[in-house]
């Protein structure tokens, strides 16, 4: 089961997200199909529309003089959040590049992706906004992670590894998230995570 059945079940957001896997649909629509009333599943939709799950995607006319019905469908870049496929891909591909490529090479390429994840990043001012961005940034990709100062500058202490299934089968996943974190401070972030058990992040990141 996948993970957002889980999260919503059998609940009538859950039915409404699985039935606009399959094709936008109106109100009308989704509410014949799942026997409930529209202003039923116009509550169920407005909350999804909140969360960013749904959107409004165009409006169909019935008939020469029927009402126009507004279709709605997933939001944009949303099908990514139904799909387990990539952890294990990237572990894969991360096993396959080190048996492949020198350990050097290795650290080359991931530290090539954090840079070019950090190209999204807008910059920000002060060194403590560019560590709070950091901090944050390692949230939005759905890490529990704290933020506090040190003498030397802050440190980045997550709960838990964003990429852990990654981490397991190439250790040196860490250094593109070390090098992301590097690129958004403007400073030398240094990783210490652990990986003696499931992994969990640290990173140090110094005021230059």
């Amino acid at each position: 089961m996948a993970w957002w059945q889980r999260l919503v079940g059998a609940s009538s957001r859950g039915r409404v997200v699985a039935l606009l896997r399959r094709g936008d649909r109106s109100v009308e629509e989704l509410a014949r199909a799942l026997g409930l009333t529209d202003n039923a599943v116009r509550a169920q939709l407005a909350l999804l529309e909140r969360d960013g799950v749904v959107r409004a995607t165009g409006i169909r006319r019935e008939g020469a003089v029927g009402k126009p019905a507004t279709l709605y469908g997933l939001g944009r870049g949303t099908s990514s959040l139904f799909s387990t496929a990539y952890a294990p891909l990237l572990s894969a591909v991360l096993a396959e590049l080190g048996e492949r490529l020198p350990t050097r090479q290795v650290d080359a390429v991931l530290r090539g992706a954090g840079r070019r994840l950090a190209l999204e990043v807008p910059a920000s001012a002060t060194f403590d906004d560019r560590a709070a961005a950091a901090a944050g940034l390692l949230v939005d990709m759905g890490a529990e992670a704290d933020l506090t100062r040190t003498d030397e500058g802050y440190e980045i202490r997550g709960h838990g590894c964003i990429v852990a299934d990654a981490v397991s089968a190439c250790p040196a996943t860490c250094r593109a998230v070390e090098e992301l974190l590097s690129e958004v401070t403007g400073t030398r972030v240094r990783e210490h995570c652990d990986r003696a058990g499931p992994p969990s992040c640290r990173f140090s990141v110094p005021r230059e």
